[in-house]
């Protein structure tokens, strides 16, 4: 009985050695080049806050890695393709001060820059280019930096400001940017069909007549029925004796008509803001060059491509 039980426990023992250690002991060993690429991957399908998980997951477990800065980087762009420019600014904003003047520090700069443009916030985009020709004296990349300024100030509707950028791109590179080209397409400008809000304002002392100029035919219509019925109903108060009714209603009509002018005036400027705006996003799809300069192995190269969206 006792050699029995004896070979019962020495099997048992056999068994539990021989076992897989259990769930919770088990180890999972996370390499850098798959992490790499498993955050590539999710960046590349456009899913890009898993992506800003994995890039960091990968920057925890291997803050050596040769790759930090990319990853680095590749956050921030992560950010601004999510549309999360804030948290943007902020990832390119520690890259800038952790590297300073390196590959991605430049082209951090740039994304800061669109970052800001994104947010509204044209003078903040202008501030970070000028930070960047600080940074780098490098001609290629000091051409992408007019070139960007000369397309905000074109934003801001600041035409001869744009131009005096656009102007200082050296020679050397002005036929990769098509300023010629473009130079034309801005001379354009001068054939858009503009209102002039002076002139909506005085026809408008016919009610209607300056809406009509401005081509706002429904409102046209509206402000010359209104200021009539009114003008007609002070009228019959009047003739009827009801000095009293007379008086409030021309009280009211004269505050109607006096928003009709400066409706009319109104509808001029902005029928010319939309003949710019309209004129502007003609440009950009004709015109304007994705522009992404970086420091390369053999020196500093400007990518350009036909596709970009201020």
């Amino acid at each position: 009985m006792n050699r029995r039980l004896v070979i019962f426990v020495t099997l048992l023992a056999v068994c539990l050695c021989e076992l897989p250690p259990a769930r919770g002991q088990m180890s999972v060993v996370i390499k850098a080049d798959e992490q790499f690429r498993f955050a590539e991957s999710y960046f590349q399908q456009g899913e890009y806050y898993r992506a800003i998980s994995e890039y960091e997951r990968f920057l925890h477990f291997f803050p050596e890695d040769p790759r930090v800065e990319l990853v680095s980087y590749k956050v921030g762009q992560s950010y601004l393709n999510g549309k999360r420019f804030k948290q943007a600014i902020g990832a390119f904003n520690v890259l800038i001060e952790k590297y300073r003047n390196t590959k991605f520090t430049v082209k951090a700069y740039v994304r800061l820059a669109e970052c800001h443009q994104k947010l509204k916030d044209p003078q903040k985009a202008l501030g970070t280019l000028d930070k960047l020709l600080t940074v780098s004296d490098k001609t290629e990349i000091r051409d992408e930096i007019f070139y960007r300024k000369g397309w905000i100030y074109l934003d801001m509707d600041k035409w001869e400001k744009a131009q005096t950028f656009f102007d200082k791109i050296s020679p050397a590179n002005r036929e990769i940017y098509r300023l010629k080209q473009l130079s034309e397409e801005m001379n354009k400008k001068k054939f858009l069909k503009i209102k002039n809000p002076s002139a909506a304002g005085w026809l408008a002392i016919l009610p209607g007549a300056g809406h009509l100029y401005c081509e706002r035919y429904r409102d046209a219509f509206i402000a010359f029925l209104l200021n009539s019925a009114m003008i007609l109903a002070a009228y019959e108060a009047f003739d009827h004796d009801n000095e009293a009714l007379g008086g409030l209603i021309a009280f009211f009509e004269l505050g109607l008509y006096s928003g009709n002018i400066y409706s009319a005036a109104n509808c001029a400027h902005k029928y010319n803001r939309k003949q710019k705006q309209e004129f502007l996003q003609y440009l950009k799809e004709h015109s304007v060059l994705e522009t992404s300069a970086g420091k390369i192995d053999q020196g500093y190269a400007v990518a350009l491509s036909y596709k970009f969206t201020f």
